[in-house]
């Protein structure tokens, strides 16, 4: 196995920026359909999966994601009244599954720490058809997973940048412990949960001598379900992270030194438009998957939409400016209108920015990943 040569990017460095009022984009006119199930944007892409992020707050302060410089003790978040109710969260999801979604991502910020997060759980998990998760931090979790899982979350997600305590709480920059995280996610098996992803964002020199360590810890025994590893690059998501191509791990590079260890073989992908590429050990015990949304842009077959935690659709995690449906839900347009909305926003979409990544699109402000989910 070789390891793909690195993409012609030079290093750049992402200036900071506040792109929440940056203004909305004009909601395009829809082009009516007979067959709502077949909506498709520009590149033929299909919506299927809607990540909503519930609260721009959160607990972490991730360097790649929420850097304690610029989400220090002075910064502003959303105030309440600017932010989704439940009510108006489950409108959208209901609107957008009749559009055909049918994945909804529960993001932040930090989910766990919108108040009252199961009885939002439990309105969606009443949507008909529709695959519910949620992704975590894990710091409240072990409190949380039984009545989640009793709310109707089919599935979770945990963000864990490494298994050593030293890295972990350098990483997540408030002092956290590694095995509190742990702890969260045997509680959360025990309550029903099985093969939770868990997120790795591999940062070269910061934690990448933990990629081998995190295959071997979660890699189930023989007739276990196990959890699944997946590493992520480090992207240039957001405009305060500070992203250089230099800290960039490629996932084939990741690939190799796993395989070197533990021997393994490319997988079927579950489904079409599916982020991660899965990876099976060959004696049969588990798997773990890669995004390399870096080295091998996968904007060809990206079917998600984001709405944020002040109600704006993102049609994608690199954008600048999303469309505002907030005004819809609260000036009265009824649900025909805001499924119409929905519609045209994705027959106008065009977006492929990992495909055209430059030092130059690297240094354009972007909305942050901690105001629409990842």
């Amino acid at each position: 196995m070789s390891v793909n040569a690195r993409p012609s990017i030079i290093q750049s460095v992402i200036p900071i920026a506040d792109l929440r009022q940056a203004g909305s984009l004009p909601i395009p006119a829809h082009v009516p359909s007979t067959d709502a199930t077949a909506l498709r944007d520009q590149r033929g892409r299909q919506l299927r999966d809607l990540r909503i992020s519930v609260t721009d707050r959160c607990n972490f302060r991730c360097t790649y994601c929420m850097p304690k410089e610029v989400f220090d003790n002075n910064y502003q978040y959303l105030p309440h009244a600017e932010v989704l109710s439940f009510e108006e969260i489950t409108r959208v999801a209901r609107i957008a599954v009749g559009q055909g979604v049918r994945k909804i991502r529960l993001t932040g910020g930090e989910p766990l720490m919108r108040r009252g997060i199961e009885e939002l759980v439990a309105m969606l998990a009443a949507i008909p058809d529709i695959d519910l998760t949620l992704t975590t931090n894990g710091s409240a979790l072990k409190a949380k997973a039984a009545t989640l899982k009793a709310a109707g979350l089919n599935r979770l997600t945990v963000s864990l940048d490494s298994l050593d305590d030293k890295t972990f709480r350098a990483m997540n920059d408030v002092d956290f412990p590694v095995a509190k995280v742990l702890e969260a996610i045997d509680a959360a098996n025990a309550a029903g949960f099985e093969q939770i992803k868990i997120n790795m964002v591999v940062k070269r020199g910061v934690n990448d001598h933990q990629v081998v360590q995190m295959a071997k810890f979660f890699k189930p025994a023989h007739g276990m379900p196990g959890n699944i590893v997946r590493y992520i690059e480090f992207m240039d998501v957001g405009s305060t992270n500070g992203w250089k191509m230099d800290d960039v791990i490629p996932s084939q590079e990741v690939v190799n030194r796993i395989h070197a260890v533990l021997p393994c073989q490319p997988a079927n992908p579950n489904h079409l438009g599916e982020v991660a590429k899965r990876w099976r050990y060959l004696d049969g015990a588990g798997e773990f998957g890669v995004i390399s949304s870096v080295t091998e842009a996968f904007c060809g077959t990206c079917t998600r939409a984001r709405l944020s935690t002040d109600g704006s659709l993102y049609t994608c995690l690199f954008a600048q400016r999303g469309y505002d449906l907030k005004t819809l839900l609260r000036s009265g347009a009824d649900d025909v209108a805001i499924a119409n909305a929905i519609v045209g926003i994705w027959q106008s979409r065009q977006d492929n920015y990992s495909e055209v990544r430059t030092a130059e699109t690297a240094r354009e402000r972007k909305v942050e990943m901690s105001f629409i989910g990842g």
